[in-house]
């Protein structure tokens, strides 16, 4: 798992996805919510034409709730069946990983869920998230049938 990474924080904690699943990071914007979605999901944003969920991450990793400040940054990002939209505190940049600075995540405690692996820096740790095995199945298939039906005005 080397090349780069974007980094993110979430109550001063470091994150991190695979550059590569990253397709932009912009300033936060409204966001409509989807009835019937996960409870996974805060809700859905008009990007470009295309409706994107937007994933509460903060509540996959069990950190407290807050409201969505403006200074929050989405990162649109890819998975391998659809495009997400995750919400942080802030981007930081991005990062090299280089081989060998990267243990696991199933390496430090089995069944670690959302988290490919820990990279060891200078200045504490980067948990990178595995954007992949974010969504559950059930969760994926409630999150289908609340984007094709959504009962959201068009205005």
């Amino acid at each position: 798992m080397n090349g780069q990474l974007l980094v993110f924080t979430l109550d001063e904690q470091r994150y991190a996805l695979r550059l590569a699943s990253v397709a932009r990071v912009t300033r936060a914007v409204a966001i409509t919510p989807l009835p019937k979605a996960p409870d996974i999901v805060l809700g859905i944003v008009n990007v470009q034409g295309e409706i994107v969920p937007v994933i509460n991450i903060r509540k996959r990793f069990r950190l407290p709730e807050r409201e969505i400040a403006l200074s929050d940054q989405l990162i649109l990002a890819c998975t391998v069946r659809r495009e997400v939209i995750l919400v942080a505190d802030a981007v930081t940049g991005v990062i090299e990983s280089p081989e060998g600075k990267i243990i696991a995540g199933d390496r430090i405690l089995p069944n670690i869920d959302y988290v490919a692996g820990v990279m060891k820096l200078d200045d504490g740790v980067v948990l990178i998230h595995d954007l992949d095995r974010f969504l559950s199945l059930e969760e994926e298939q409630t999150l289908d049938v609340a984007l094709e039906n959504p009962t959201v005005c068009d205005g």
